[in-house]
């Protein structure tokens, strides 16, 4: 859906992608959080650490995706905050992944198999150990380190961006549980499976027989764990509905909040 305000900036990523250099990275630019630059001594005006860029965006013309990376150290192998969003099939904007890691927090392997590969953020192929070590200190399935927790502080500015581009609306897809759970909080709705939300949320309560799966003899299943929003997601990250936990998609409307609640009064 687009608004029906008018906007000097083209209408997709692919539109932005086409322009000059610099016109595109002044838009891109837009989405990078005022707290990024002294939290991580960051130049605003040249993206640099001592002289050494640290503010990458891939926007290559004629594609339709943009990944916008920004590393809080020069020497940092992994990006600190990462993005990346695209145009759909039928025009609209899509949030493919947002990570936004506390780089001074310990890090877990999750992203790679026991024998090194990439993983997928243990969609294929699982590293167990580290996944315990990563479920003990409280994180969720999917992270590498403890977050920001500055999410709620990006999305008026994203908002902005999207305005700009003259939509009403953007999607994201969540990746775990947990994910949906947090973007409902944020004034999200579902496009795509709100009906499976509900139904995790009414089979993991007593009686339900994603509760009764929840047996103790896996870490990742203990009996308590239907209780929290990050215990169901490990029982699910761990395969306890039968299936991947996919076909979950997100909306949100600008400037409105759709109060949708599939888990209510949860607590972390």
């Amino acid at each position: 859906m687009r608004n029906n305000g008018t906007s000097s900036w083209p209408d997709s990523i692919r539109g932005i992608n086409d322009l000059a250099e610099p016109a595109k990275l002044a838009i891109y630019h837009t989405l990078l959080p005022d707290w990024v630059f002294p939290m991580f001594g960051i130049d605003p005006a040249t993206h640099t650490i001592r002289g050494t860029r640290v503010v990458h965006v891939r926007c290559p013309a004629r594609s339709s995706s943009v990944e916008i990376s920004v590393y809080n150290a020069p020497e940092s192998t992994e990006p600190a905050l990462y993005l990346h969003m695209g145009d759909s099939f039928n025009a609209q904007l899509v949030v493919f992944l947002v990570v936004i890691n506390d780089p001074a927090s310990p890090r877990y392997n999750i992203d790679r198999d026991e024998a090194g590969r990439p993983n997928q953020l243990g969609m294929e192929g699982r590293n167990i150990p580290e996944e315990i070590r990563a479920m003990e200190a409280g994180l969720a399935p999917g992270q590498v380190r403890r977050g920001l927790r500055v999410f709620r502080t990006m999305l008026p500015m994203f908002e902005t961006f999207v305005r700009n581009m003259g939509h009403a609306l953007f999607f994201i897809e969540p990746l775990f549980y947990h994910n949906a759970i947090t973007f409902e909080r944020y004034g999200f709705s579902y496009s795509q499976g709100l009906q499976l939300m509900k139904t995790i949320h009414r089979e993991f309560l007593p009686g339900g027989c994603l509760h009764q799966k929840l047996t103790g003899d896996s870490p990742f299943r203990s009996r308590d764990a239907w209780r929290t929003v990050t215990g169901r997601s490990w029982a699910l990250h761990d395969g306890v509905l039968g299936r991947p936990y996919t076909g979950v998609q997100m909306y949100k409307r600008i400037g409105h909040d759709a109060h949708v609640e599939t888990f209510p009064n949860a607590i972390w």
